[in-house]
């Protein structure tokens, strides 16, 4: 019998078809592996949405791996976790609109960012407005930076503890 996986495609393509919705991708937090198996599985992929942050360089990092694959294949990069939940701005004390630019100076489409407050969205919006990419020297500090804190992925807990569901836990088994 099919398994979810070929059931949820299926679905997904036929939602397309339909016109209901326009591009289908897929998501994960764990580790870059995931993601180049599906992306070398035999379908055309339109979005891939992975964290890019300044700790993601230096643990099972997809902005180094994932990356350069979707470029390669025209895939559509969706950033996600620029702050790494927050421990970026708060354990690093490293600025919330410098981290959000670190991660908009990548090949990305997009940044889905997590915002609390009106402030946030202010400061997000007052960013964008005035977007600068974060310079080479500016990119070699930040990294040297965030290396020690980074080394061990365990300020993103996504990537090294039983983060999330059991379900979600589960789909991970034969991954790893």
């Amino acid at each position: 019998p099919p398994t979810f996986r070929d059931e949820g495609l299926r679905a997904a393509i036929e939602a397309r078809r339909q016109g209901k919705v326009r591009y289908i991708g897929f998501t994960g937090h764990r580790d870059p592996a995931h993601h180049l198996r599906l992306i070398r599985k035999p379908f055309d992929w339109d979005t891939v949405q992975m964290p890019i942050n300044l700790l993601d360089a230096h643990y099972r990092s997809f902005q180094k791996e994932v990356l350069p694959v979707c470029s390669e294949r025209k895939i559509a990069a969706i950033g996600m976790k620029a702050l790494a939940g927050g421990a970026i701005p708060k354990q690093l004390e490293i600025d919330a609109g410098l981290s959000r630019r670190y991660a908009l100076t990548h090949p990305i489409t997009s940044l889905v960012c997590g915002i609390r407050s009106r402030d946030e969205l202010r400061q997000d919006l007052a960013m964008a407005r005035s977007f600068k990419p974060v310079s080479e020297q500016e990119m070699a500090q930040l990294l040297a930076q965030t290396e020690t804190p980074g080394h061990d992925g365990k300020m993103e807990p996504w990537k090294t503890t039983e983060y999330g569901s059991r379900y979600h836990r589960e789909q991970h088994k034969g991954f790893e």
